[in-house]
């Protein structure tokens, strides 16, 4: 049974009769998904990637309302950083 849709790594492809090809594939499988699942910059890469992805798509929709966040945005980080450092040096 062969299929033209491609696999992906973390899966089996269907119609291995073989018993030993299926192991060496779902061994494959398994270690890739522990690579991905593992893989902690790579993973913060895509959630970067995706959450500029949305600000840019934000920021084209209604640029008055992304500007309006970075100024809140950067008056939370400047309050924090007051903070820590007026508890820190009392």
């Amino acid at each position: 049974m062969s299929s033209d849709l491609p696999v992906p790594r973390t899966a089996v492809a269907l119609g291995i009769t073989d018993p030993v090809e299926r192991a060496r594939a779902e061994l494959k499988a398994a270690l890739a998904a522990i690579e991905e699942k593992a893989n902690v910059p790579k993973r913060v890469a895509k959630a970067t990637d995706r959450t500029v992805a949305t600000a840019r798509s934000f920021a084209r929709r209604n640029p008055t309302g992304a500007t309006a966040a970075v100024v809140v945005a950067a008056a939370l980080v400047g309050v924090a950083v007051w903070g820590i450092v007026r508890l820190y040096t009392r």
